[in-house]
């Protein structure tokens, strides 16, 4: 399929600025160059377009916004230039599988001040002796060279991710080190303080109504205890009644 018909099918009846995504990768450059792709697409943020048998970047549009762009395993073999003034933003580059063959070609790609990585995996350029420490050395701008950086260390699959990841870290340590807000020790003090008064006073509660309760126990006790003399008092002279009855009853027999 040709690129521009890719394109077509690629926008399914949208406008060009409302596309930020654009994946042209396998169809057909003609005559190596970008045909289909104009200053419409204003928003687009990543292009690929990769092995469509591109040779040149002259007819590459004005897209100011665009931050990734895959040209992998094309036929690009200079013309770099062209990138600074079409595609300022750049962060990432891929050029794996070109016919880049010397660091002046490469040279062309300082004026991209916002580049971060850059991909030249598979062209004959990695051939050249300290390869790595000249385009480090010439790209000081960069911090990734075919998904490394100087100490060898992965690039993350995404560098967004990873820097959307950092700030939240960042932002969790400085909320450590900010410790609790303020007033909220004094705040759980105070709680700490009501709580014991609330004990306290449940306790004096408590022992009044146990006081009241051993009062009520101890006067019944007294009155049951004044009863029950009552009742032996009144017992008693009953007996000494009946007594007094038999020994009358008794002096009458005998007269």
């Amino acid at each position: 399929m040709e690129m521009k018909k890719r394109i077509n099918l690629e926008l399914r009846n949208r406008a060009p600025e409302e596309v930020t995504e654009l994946v042209l990768d396998n169809c057909l450059c003609v005559n190596g160059e970008i045909e289909g792709l104009n200053d419409a697409f204003k928003k687009l943020e990543f292009l690929s377009m990769a092995n469509v048998e591109l040779s040149s970047l002259a007819r590459l549009p004005s897209l100011n916004k665009l931050r990734k762009l895959e040209l992998s395993d094309n036929i690009i073999s200079g013309g770099l230039e062209v990138l600074a003034e079409k595609c300022p933003n750049l962060t990432y580059l891929n050029l794996s599988g070109n016919k880049i063959k010397d660091l002046s070609t490469v040279e062309a790609l300082q004026n991209l001040k916002n580049l971060k990585s850059l991909d030249l995996f598979n062209c004959e350029i990695t051939n050249l002796e300290d390869y790595r420490e000249s385009i480090f050395e010439l790209l000081q701008q960069i911090t990734y060279l075919d998904g490394f950086d100087q100490e060898d260390n992965e690039a993350p699959d995404s560098e967004e991710e990873d820097d959307e990841d950092g700030d939240e870290d960042d932002e969790d340590e400085e909320e450590d080190e900010a410790g609790p807000p303020e007033g909220y020790e004094e705040e759980e003090e105070e709680e700490e303080e009501d709580e014991d008064e609330d004990e306290d006073e449940a306790g004096s509660e408590l022992g009044e109504g146990e006081e009241e309760v051993g009062l009520s126990y101890l006067m019944k006790e007294e009155i049951q205890d004044e009863e029950d003399d009552d009742d032996y008092e009144e017992e008693g002279l009953r007996g000494e009644k009946r007594k007094r009855d038999a020994e009358d009853d008794g002096e009458e027999e005998d007269d």
